[in-house]
C-alpha cells in the first residue's frame, strides 16, 4: 500500500513516526511523511518520501498561557490545513494520521474515499479513569474526567474550526462543524492506534471497542549510530551525569535555565549533560557538556536522570532507559504526562516550568539520583515496555486492513 502518515507539531510530535514509518516500509509498504518543513531530513534518514505542510511549529516555541496557546495552535493549525489537500493528493492508499491531523484528514477521507486510521500519541478519547491530557492533570473522579474530557474535545475542535473550513471550501464540501465531524467519526466508531505504554496509561475500560493501545512507536535510529566522540568522552569520565533539556519547549529561554542547570547541578554534586533545544541551553566545563540533537535510546541508559519538560516522547524514552526522571512540564500534555511518570513512581513530584528555580531543582535532583525507589520504578516500567510491539501492532493492523 502507499501508506501517508500525517502529522504536525513540535519534533516530540513527528519523530515516533519516523520509527514506525520504517518498520512499516520494511513491511513492504511505500511510505511517506506528511510534516511542516523542518522535519524533511527526519523523514530521509528513516528513508521515507516527504510531503512538506506549510506552517512552522518554531514560530510558537515562547507561546505562555492558555489562551494564547489556543490562539498559536489556530493559526498552526490553519496553516497546515492551507496544504493538507496537496499532501493527499500525491497519492495514498491509507492515510495514518495523528492526534493533530486527525480533525483534518476526516473531511479529506470524506472528499476522496482514502480509508484512514488513527495514529494518536495521546489519548484523546474521554474516561472516567484519568483527566484530558490538555487541561489539568489531578483527576476530579470518574464523572467530573468524563465530563472534562468533553469539554477538552470542544476546545480542540474549536482549534480547528477555521482550518476545517477553509480545507471543506478547496475540497467542494458543504460546510460541517469540526465538532460534528467528531461525532460522525465516533458514531461510526473510527479506529484509533495509541502509540503509549500501558506501563503509563493502561487502556481505559470505558473506551469504545476501536480504540486500542500498542505501545510506544519509537523514532528511527540508525543501526550503526554512535554518540559524538565528545561526548562519548564526557561519559566516559566520570560518574553518570543528569541530562537537562527542555526540547521544542521555552525558546529564547536557554542563558536562564542554563544558569538554573550548572547552579543546581553544582549544588547537587552531580555531572550534567544539557541538551540545547529550542531553549538554547549552552553552558560547558569538567563537570558540564552541551550537546544538540542525539538519539535517546543511545544516552539515556547511560544517565542518572533525565531533567526534562515531560513531553510524551522523552518520558517514555525515560522509562524505556529505567532511568528516574525530573520533570519540569511547559504546556499543552506535558503535565499529564509527568503527572503519569509521578504516578508510576519513576518521576519526583512535577516542578511547573515557571516555579523552577535552583533550589528547587537541588532538591528534586537529589531525591530522584539518591533515592533508590526511582529507579527500581522507573527499571520495572521499562521491563514491561520491552513487552510491548508497538509498531509491530500497526503493521498488523495495516495489513488486516489491506486484506479487506
Amino acid at each position: 500500500m502507499r501508506i501517508l502518515i500525517a502529522t504536525a507539531g513540535s519534533r516530540g510530535d513527528v519523530a515516533p513516526y519516523t520509527g514506525l514509518g520504517a518498520a512499516l516500509r520494511e513491511a513492504g509498504h511505500e511510505v511517506a511523511l506528511a510534516a511542516t518543513e523542518s522535519f524533511a531530513p527526519l523523514a530521509a534518514q528513516a528513508g521515507l518520501g516527504f510531503r512538506p505542510l506549510p506552517a512552522d511549529h518554531r514560530a510558537h516555541g515562547g507561546v505562555r498561557g492558555k489562551r494564547e496557546l489556543l490562539r498559536a495552535a489556530t493559526a498552526f493549525m490553519t496553516h497546515v490545513g492551507e496544504g493538507f489537500a496537496d499532501a493527499v493528493a500525491e497519492g495514498a492508499d491509507l492515510l495514518l494520521l495523528s492526534t493533530t491531523t486527525a480533525p483534518l484528514g476526516w473531511h479529506v477521507t470524506e472528499a476522496t474515499g482514502i480509508p484512514s486510521l488513527g495514529a494518536y500519541l495521546q489519548p484523546t478519547a474521554p474516561t472516567g479513569d484519568f483527566p484530558p491530557t490538555v487541561g489539568g492533570s489531578r483527576s476530579l473522579g470518574r464523572s467530573g474526567n468524563r465530563s472534562v474530557g468533553r469539554f477538552a474535545l470542544r476546545m480542540a475542535d474549536r482549534v480547528f474550526e477555521p482550518a476545517v473550513a477553509r480545507l471543506r471550501e478547496r475540497l467542494e464540501l458543504p460546510a460541517l462543524t469540526a465538532a460534528r465531524m467528531r461525532r460522525r467519526q465516533d458514531e461510526a466508531g473510527w479506529p484509533v492506534l495509541h502509540g503509549f505504554s500501558t506501563a503509563l496509561v493502561p487502556r481505559p475500560a470505558d473506551w469504545a471497542p476501536g480504540l486500542t493501545v500498542t505501545g510506544p512507536w519509537w523514532p528511527h535510529v540508525d543501526a550503526d549510530a554512535q554518540l559524538p566522540a565528545d561526548l562519548q568522552d564526557f561519559l566516559a569520565a566520570g560518574p553518570r551525569p543528569v541530562l537537562v533539556g527542555f526540547g521544542s519547549m521555552a525558546a529564547g529561554e536557554g542563558e536562564r535555565l542554563g544558569e538554573i542547570a550548572v547552579r543546581a547541578l553544582w549544588r547537587a554534586g552531580l555531572r550534567g549533560v544539557l541538551q540545547s533545544g529550542s531553549a538554547g541551553l549552552a553552558a560547558d566545563g569538567d563537570d558540564v557538556l552541551t550537546v544538540g540533537d542525539v538519539p535517546h535510546s543511545l544516552l539515556f541508559p547511560r544517565l542518572a536522570a533525565v531533567v526534562h519538560h515531560a513531553g510524551a516522547g522523552t518520558s517514555a524514552a525515560a522509562l524505556r532507559a529505567g532511568v528516574p526522571s525530573v520533570t519540569v512540564p511547559v504546556a499543552a500534555d506535558q503535565p499529564f504526562w509527568a503527572a503519569r511518570l509521578a504516578s508510576v513512581g519513576a518521576a519526583t513530584a512535577p516542578v511547573p516550568f515557571r516555579s523552577l528555580t535552583a533550589e528547587r531543582l537541588v532538591g528534586a535532583l537529589s531525591e530522584a539520583v539518591r533515592e533508590p525507589s526511582y529507579a527500581k520504578a522507573a527499571t520495572a516500567a521499562a521491563r514491561h515496555m520491552a513487552t510491548e510491539d508497538g509498531t509491530g501492532a500497526v503493521v498488523t493492523a495495516v495489513e488486516r486492513l489491506a486484506a479487506v
